[in-house]
């Protein structure tokens, strides 16, 4: 797989600083990204079954609900690195991440399936970003009144993904 040079701080928008501190700066996002997905369903696989569906905290998300939100932050952003690599003018709009887990009837998923749409997810992000020119990936584009290239949309993939799945080591284990 091509690599993709890690991002500058001001290639994204201050927010995701937090995600990206996470990452490697080896070049090698895209094995990441495919390894890391390996990692997250052995983890999350492991758990007792009870377990997926628990809040540590009343108002929190289950352990269900945090992967379907990282599918949903992945495909998002996705669309939006591609929007950006084909050089749209046009503002893309945000989302609410709550409202998205609330409608997603993750708890009444069973994990499997859940995994299976993960995988796609995944596959379709590591094959965008593995046929991106050099050129596309440093392309900026504005969603939500935040600046980004393409490349740093890929870094937030991953660093968002490592963010949440040190959050279930540290509130589900």
């Amino acid at each position: 797989m091509r690599k993709i040079k890690k991002p500058g701080e001001e290639e994204y928008p201050s927010y995701a600083k937090m995600y990206i501190d996470l990452l490697q700066d080896d070049e090698l996002i895209l094995d990441h990204l495919k390894e890391n997905f390996i990692v997250v369903k052995e983890l999350i696989l492991s758990l007792p079954s009870e377990r997926l569906n628990h809040r540590y905290q009343a108002g929190k998300w289950t352990v269900k609900e945090i992967i379907t939100h990282i599918i949903d932050d992945e495909r998002i952003y996705a669309y939006r690195a591609l929007c950006f690599a084909r050089n749209e003018k046009t503002e893309l709009p945000g989302f609410d991440q709550d409202a998205y887990v609330k409608y997603s009837g993750a708890d009444e998923r069973d994990i499997l399936n859940i995994f299976e749409e993960y995988q796609a997810v995944r596959n379709a992000t590591i094959t965008l970003f593995n046929g991106l020119s050099d050129e596309a990936l440093t392309r900026y584009g504005t969603a939500n009144n935040n600046k980004a290239t393409v490349r740093a949309l890929c870094y937030h993939i991953a660093g968002h993904e490592l963010h949440h799945i040190n959050r279930i080591r540290k509130f589900y284990l």
